[in-house]
């Protein structure tokens, strides 16, 4: 078994383009149906995305209003956009079709990005490059990037937060750690649940006394946007606040809908049938499973319970759910790359000759 313990690679920025338009590419095709044909009447989310890239939050979400980022860059991208509208399809100028395609482009980039930086952890971890590759085909395919790429919403980003973060506790990357911070909290709310987990799985990167420095500094530019925003709004500050804590009341609901049979197939549907991969590599014995599982370490463990308690406060088990990607990828690349049942993939032209 020893043998199969790979050194982690660390390629060059020529292949690191390739595998980020590979993963574009994957993202792209299979999210641009869902950016043309989906029906927006009945999705409270998107229409107060596309309402926050206009600038209106006087009575836009409480919940959704201060995630500026990905809605301000969509619609940057949306003007220039608009111009070729204009031109050649100018009954869609005045529509929502240029904001709409400025989000598509900007969560197709992000979700890449995302899929490049869990490429990356694979390799960190020891898999073999067609692992992690596959281990990316396993993420960017699921219903949810189809679901987050497709739409205006903002998760994303969210999804680039996480994968940074698991990223950091291996790489002790500093300029990912910080990167992570600064865009978490404006990223969702819920980044203060993630935010203790880097403080203890981060300190390879930044000791926590710098990691705290640079969480106020994140702090004080989000206090500052959302203050902004309270303003535009013409809403009192503590009205948000309660509307976080009013996130408590869906724990219950959340907890009856996991243990359903319908909370069960919303589960396995994040990952689909790639999720058999997983259970697969808990045959063969106990040393093939510490092959694979041993190495993820309790960084994998918390980092699970932290999205955990993103899918109980929120109503959308699998969608959050979809946060634990970076950990399924990594899991999913050493399977391949270790485990006797997948021994076949790793025999070489050589060998079968």
């Amino acid at each position: 078994m020893s043998s199969l313990l790979l050194p982690s690679l660390k390629l060059r920025w020529r292949q690191l383009l390739l595998v980020y338009l590979f993963a574009v590419g994957m993202v792209a095709g299979s999210a641009y149906t869902m950016y043309v044909h989906y029906d927006f009447s009945h999705s409270i989310d998107t229409r107060s995305y596309l309402r926050v890239a206009r600038g209106e939050f006087r009575g836009n979400s409480l919940t959704r209003r201060y995630r500026v980022l990905v809605p301000a860059v969509a619609a940057a991208v949306a003007w220039p956009l608009e111009q070729v509208y204009t031109r050649i399809w100018p009954q869609r100028a005045t529509s929502e079709w240029p904001l709409r395609l400025g989000f598509y482009l900007v969560n197709t980039l992000l979700l890449a990005a995302a899929g490049l930086v869990i490429f990356q952890t694979c390799l960190l971890y020891g898999a073999t490059p067609a692992a992690a590759l596959l281990a990316l085909v396993a993420v960017l395919t699921s219903r949810w990037a189809v679901y987050l790429a497709g739409l205006p919403l903002v998760d994303s980003l969210y999804v680039l937060v996480f994968a940074l973060g698991f990223y950091v506790a291996r790489s002790g990357s500093r300029a990912a750690l910080i990167t992570c911070i600064l865009l978490g909290p404006l990223a969702k709310e819920s980044f203060v649940f993630l935010a203790p987990w880097l403080l203890v799985f981060g300190q390879r990167a930044l000791r926590w006394p710098w990691q705290l420095l640079w969480l106020a500094l994140a702090g004080t530019l989000t206090y500052a946007v959302r203050h902004w925003i309270d303003l535009q709004a013409g809403t009192e500050p503590q009205a948000s606040v309660q509307n976080a804590l009013n996130h408590v009341e869906n724990i219950s609901y959340s907890l009856h809908r996991l243990f359903s049979v319908k909370g069960a197939g919303e589960i396995f549907s994040i990952f689909g049938f790639f999720t058999l991969v997983l259970l697969l590599g808990l045959r063969g014995g106990q040393p093939s499973r510490r092959s694979w599982l041993h190495p993820l370490g309790w960084a994998s463990l918390w980092l699970g319970l932290v999205v955990m308690v993103h899918m109980l406060l929120s109503s959308e088990l699998a969608r959050m759910g979809y946060l634990f990607s970076p950990v399924f990828a990594v899991a999913f690349s050493l399977i391949l790359t270790r485990h006797p049942s997948f021994q076949w993939l790793r025999v070489s032209v050589e060998t079968e000759r």
